[in-house]
């Protein structure tokens, strides 16, 4: 990098990021201080009387609203509750194991070579014209493969691009709008969804608002498919008409970025028989598990359906039962589906190639995916422990009562709500990049208090993620953005920090707005999120409501 692209990168509004941010901890001891802190403001808090009315439960001493007290967390109660259930506090945190088994199936599909052949066989075998569409979308579906998405897809984009004359860093701009821009756009749910809907879940219980509500991993399954259509267009425009124009004709030739250091893929080492082969066999395992969860479904017994939930203890048919409360455990196997899904494809593709030899080389692939997940069990263990103590201290449930009262006297629609929801979590993006940590964070707040003023806890997860996944590309904290820098320089050796936040910017703001917008809209329209899953929610009983004793 030259001296004037490294004084460019440290100046102005994306030089304040960039020194901003690199300031803050690690989200892991950005959850302890937090603690720390929560444990100050518990104990003034318990001092000074802090309190609210239950929105729904009734004290049975008074027959009005219960009283919710905050409770200081050095109480001895709390003392003995931290270290006698801390085992407990951490490996009941929804999101863990969820989160385990996925990674587990995606692991073997990952290290077989599966996604890599996948994504590069769908994004070479696009018609030139169509080259810009095709780099976007697959790399938007490609959120399943998580790492794969950035280690492959956005450096193989780059080479596609200058192999069909085009600029090669507007190929890399697409695949990176796309992989992390569009991080939760797909046209089905996926890892990503158990690990934000387990944090939900685990904030919805805590809140204790609702204690038959359960997480469904399907919940955003409508509004993210929406997504994919609405995004697929924006990237489209922004690389061909706003990027490309920008970066100029390109004259390097398809050689000018060839690797020095084995990270970019070379397109003609994912084609062949064997990959081919491997391709094959893969869609046959998918097709196999489709196939087996729809039997479950329709087959005699029906394990995955319940059709006893829109019946009475009489037996008499429940008038207005949705499909989807018998679909419920289809819904909430999903979680276990993907784990078969990503671990036979995987495993059928390593065979077929000769990437797994025995059973031997699958269980290796499945311990090395859980070495992976070292790092978010560590930062898992410090944001149970944070929700948790939240929880104990009652001052998530009484921030959202008095937040939700704050923001029905202002008088803003509840679509307004929303979109202010997406701009505070797109700028918080900016500074803590880890998309499960602002979420584990926010959600003990944020969920509750929607829930009281009539958004679900599926139409919170799905603004949070708007705006999460916006400013993904243009903040440095984001942990792939040195990567992609590196994919960059390899065309162009003077191309900075500053030119790939300059560059990605255009794509930040179109995909914000239009997210928005999206998220809105929905809401006024009062579409379904997902199946069982609307963006308006009521309280299961309401109290009226009376000052505190």
């Amino acid at each position: 990098m030259s001296d004037g692209a490294v004084a460019a990168s440290r100046s102005g509004f994306l030089g304040w990021v960039e020194k901003t941010g690199n300031r803050l901890p690690d989200p892991v001891f950005i959850f302890f201080y937090l603690i720390l802190a929560l444990v100050v403001i518990s104990v003034i808090s318990a001092l000074t009387g802090v309190s609210a009315l239950h929105p729904t439960e009734v004290d049975e001493t008074t027959g009005g609203a219960m009283v919710i007290e905050a409770v200081s967390l050095l109480s001895a109660e709390n003392i003995q509750r931290l270290w006698v259930e801390m085992p407990e506090t951490f490996t009941h945190f929804h999101p863990l194991g969820y989160v385990l088994v996925v990674m587990l199936g995606a692991g073997v599909a990952e290290r077989s070579g599966f996604f890599a052949a996948g994504m590069s066989a769908a994004v070479k075998g696009a018609p030139k014209a169509l080259l810009t569409p095709a780099v976007a979308l697959v790399a938007m579906l490609g959120n399943h493969a998580a790492d794969a998405g950035y280690v492959v897809l956005i450096p193989l984009a780059g080479i596609l691009f200058a192999a069909a004359g085009r600029h090669p860093l507007a190929g890399i701009a697409a695949a990176f709008a796309g992989v992390s821009g569009g991080f939760s756009a797909n046209i089905s749910p996926g890892q990503l969804d158990a690990l934000l809907f387990g944090i939900t879940e685990e904030a919805v219980g805590a809140s204790a608002l609702d204690p038959a509500w359960t997480a469904n991993i399907a919940g955003n399954w409508y509004f993210i498919s929406a997504m994919t259509v609405i995004f697929l267009p924006i990237i489209w425009f922004v690389t061909d008409k706003i990027i490309e124009p920008r970066l100029g004709a390109w004259t390097g030739g398809a050689k000018a970025g060839a690797d020095e250091d084995g990270l970019s893929p070379d397109p003609s080492e994912e084609t062949g028989p064997l990959a081919a082969k491997g391709l094959r066999n893969a869609g046959l395992a998918a097709l196999f598990v489709v196939g087996l969860w729809t039997a479950m479904v329709f087959a005699p017994g029906t394990p995955l359906v319940d059709e006893a939930a829109c019946l009475t203890e009489t037996g008499a048919a429940v008038p207005d039962c949705s499909i989807h409360t018998e679909l419920r455990p289809l819904y909430q196997s999903l979680v276990a589906a993907f784990f078969v899904l990503f671990l036979l494809a995987g495993w059928a593709y390593g065979r077929a190639t000769g990437s797994i030899e025995n059973h031997r080389d699958l269980v290796t692939m499945m311990a090395e995916s859980m070495k992976d997940m070292g790092y978010y069990l560590v930062l898992a263990f410090a944001a149970a422990h944070f929700v948790e103590m939240f929880n104990w201290s009652n001052l998530g449930l009484i921030t959202a009562v008095h937040g939700a009262d704050a923001i029905q006297a202002t008088g803003l629609p509840l679509p307004l709500v929303l979109g202010l929801m997406v701009l505070f979590a797109a700028l918080l993006n900016l500074f803590v990049g880890s998309a499960s940590a602002k979420w584990a964070l926010l959600a003990p707040i944020l969920v509750p208090m929607l829930m009281l003023l009539g958004i679900s806890p599926e139409g919170a997860t799905a603004a949070y993620r708007v705006g999460d996944s916006a400013t993904n590309i243009i903040t440095p904290l984001m942990v792939y953005f040195p990567l992609i820098l590196v994919f960059a320089q390899r065309w162009q050796k003077d191309f900075g920090l500053g030119s790939l936040t300059a560059m990605m910017l255009p794509y930040s703001i179109w995909l914000l707005i239009s997210g928005t917008v999206l998220i809105v809209l929905w809401f006024y329209l009062g579409f379904p999120l997902g199946p069982d899953a609307p963006v308006g929610y009521a309280l299961p009983s309401v109290l009226p409501t009376a000052a505190p004793n």
